[in-house]
């Protein structure tokens, strides 16, 4: 890691703060589509439960659960 990322942080977090309540796993969401496969796994560990549903509403049309 380095500066650009430190600064793409900042936007990200500036981006976030106007997201309602959900900002949070929004991103670590946004960081499982991102990650490569060591990260992911971490990512998985981490956050099960966030990997379970990125990974039923992807597989879902238009991303959307049956109690949405």
């Amino acid at each position: 890691m380095g500066f650009d990322e430190y600064r793409a942080s900042q936007r990200l977090e500036i981006q976030a703060l106007a997201m309602d309540g959900n900002a949070f796993y929004s991103l670590i969401m946004a960081a499982h589509r991102q990650a490569d496969t060591d990260n992911l796994e971490a990512l998985r560990k981490a956050f099960p439960g966030v990997f379970e549903e990125l990974a039923a509403r992807y597989n879902a049309p238009g991303g959307e659960l049956p109690d949405d």
